[in-house]
């Protein structure tokens, strides 16, 4: 939970009695945004394809369980102010290969997942003109090796978010969330084929995300910390430096080995001049 401040007390009177679906919701920032939620006075359901206690059982490339699912929890909150999108997949991938299942998946669940939920939520949200966060990446606009499936669903899912609010934006509000790297499980598909991003991103905490979603009242696009701020504004404004700092570091990892054994990296470590054995 949160500590009391003057913060925590102006979000609790903005979201007493307010109503959220929140998906991802079995998931380390769902979950906790669930308990943040209604720590703070919201009446919140999540939306998950992992059943567990106050989750809606959901898969979010299934677009029958999608209807089915938003219908369930608006019927269940009684109306819809909020809707937070954190269901998402990060496979690691060789962006020179052919786009495989793994590519698919990311597409999938990352962007539209996001789309289906979205647009059977929609209509509540119109009536109650509330507000759609969706969680993006900072990956979106730094770019990291062995992510593009991740990548580039999450660039993709910025671009929904941008053009949701042109087209509806008079009468719902479109907040995207750019967090950093958090240590979660999205990650031990990385971690398993040796390419973790751990020294590559900002690394972030779960609490600096989800509170962050919850105080996102207003803004068009947020990231959960300064450092995180620092990197997408360099991402927008400066991506050749960025670039630059991100392929140095990258260099350093190669050359201590980082990725030794990692099958996925072998030709990276090659091309960097470094053997990965």
């Amino acid at each position: 939970m949160p500590r009391e401040t003057l913060r925590s007390l102006a979000a609790r009177s903005a979201l007493a009695g307010r109503a959220a679906i929140v998906t991802g919701g079995a998931g380390a920032f769902g979950s906790a945004t669930l308990r943040v939620l209604r720590y703070l006075g919201a009446d919140a359901i999540g939306i998950d394809r992992v059943p567990t206690s106050g989750v809606v059982t959901c898969d979010v490339t299934d677009d029958e369980q999608v209807r089915a699912a938003v219908a369930a929890a608006i019927k269940r909150l009684g109306r819809l102010d909020t809707l937070i999108h954190y269901a998402g997949v990060g496979p690691a991938v060789d962006v020179g290969q052919p786009a495989d299942a793994e590519v698919r998946e990311a597409l999938e669940v990352n962007l539209l997942g996001t789309w289906r939920v979205t647009t059977a939520a929609l209509p509540a949200l119109l009536d109650a003109r509330g507000r759609v966060i969706v969680t993006a990446s900072l990956l979106a606009g730094v770019t990291m090796p062995f992510s593009a499936a991740y990548t580039v669903s999450k660039r993709a899912v910025t671009a929904y978010a941008d053009v949701l609010r042109m087209e509806y934006g008079t009468h719902l509000g479109v907040t995207t969330v750019y967090p950093g790297y958090v240590d979660t499980a999205i990650h031990n598909r990385s971690r398993a084929a040796g390419v973790p991003l751990d020294g590559l991103a900002p690394a972030e905490s779960v609490r600096d995300t989800v509170l962050t979603v919850v105080r996102a009242a207003a803004p068009r696009d947020v990231a959960s910390t300064r450092s995180g701020t620092a990197a997408f504004r360099l991402a927008r404004h400066a991506p050749g430096l960025l670039d630059h700092a991100v392929a140095a570091r990258l260099r350093r990892l190669v050359r201590t080995h980082a990725f030794e054994g990692a099958e996925l990296a072998a030709g990276l470590c090659e091309r960097h001049g470094a053997a990965n054995a």
